[in-house]
């Protein structure tokens, strides 16, 4: 049977509000808000992975990134900016029609495709990391999605996957709190029976030959109103996975 990903109903969610997603103050204010924390874990990790000094500019020059489910491209201009040769795919015919005019606005050569992991040609490259941030909860078959993803890479590549756990506090905090209470996120944008935790999907992503693994929690600090890494993985959770692997660049 083919692989298919796509959640109707979640795509349609998104499509609604495919024309805000550069909008700070808008429903995807808090992917912003977390998108520093998200590029400093993926450069951290990446540098580390592959061995790259962090003393230029772009320290990510030549690399090969490809990020699913890019939205509007949040992610993918920063790690332009930081050298790396970016593919962005989306189902959401939409979002990439955003993606490509912000990006052509900024002056940044980004590779945009309308599809989902399942549907990249089988003769595309392999890329050094593969990005699933913010996107596991929202498609259908997510150990299929996350092999997609795992045999997209180079042998000594890795992945990003950034969601959510599936605990109590989650749903108090993540769905309760974030979508009804304080409108961080449009109402019904996620489903807590789809969140995973983060033992299930170092599991799975260990069962692909991605071993190299580290976690990290975030969280919202009242005090000082941002967000913020944390011990904790009870709700919102970054995880690193790579292959073996000690080369040098």
């Amino acid at each position: 049977m083919t692989l298919n990903t796509r959640n109707t109903a979640e795509l349609e969610h998104f499509k609604t509000h495919s024309a805000t997603w550069w909008d700070e103050t808008g429903p995807f204010k808090t992917l912003h808000d977390i998108t520093p924390l998200r590029m400093a874990f993926i450069k951290e990790k990446v540098c580390i992975h592959l061995n790259i000094k962090d003393n230029a500019t772009q320290p990510l020059k030549g690399l090969r990134i490809l990020d699913v489910g890019c939205g509007g491209g949040l992610l993918c201009e920063p790690l332009a900016r930081l050298g790396a040769n970016v593919t962005g795919i989306d189902p959401v015919k939409e979002n990439i029609i955003v993606a490509k005019m912000h990006a052509k606005e900024m002056g940044l050569k980004i590779t945009y495709l309308d599809c989902a992991v399942e549907d990249l040609p089988s003769d595309t490259s392999l890329f050094d990391v593969v990005i699933a941030s913010e996107i596991i909860e929202h498609v259908d078959h997510p150990d299929a999605f996350l092999e997609a993803c795992a045999v997209r890479l180079v042998p000594q590549g890795g992945i990003v996957v950034t969601t959510f756990n599936r605990t109590f506090k989650s749903y108090l905090l993540g769905i309760v709190a974030a979508e009804y209470v304080l409108r961080w996120a449009p109402l019904g944008t996620h489903t807590w029976e789809k969140f995973m935790k983060p033992e299930e999907l170092s599991k799975k992503l260990a069962s692909f030959g991605l071993g190299n693994q580290e976690m990290t929690g975030v969280s919202f600090s009242p005090f000082t109103r941002r967000w913020e890494f944390a011990s904790s993985l009870d709700v919102n959770y970054f995880l690193w996975a790579g292959h073996d692997y000690t080369g040098r660049r």
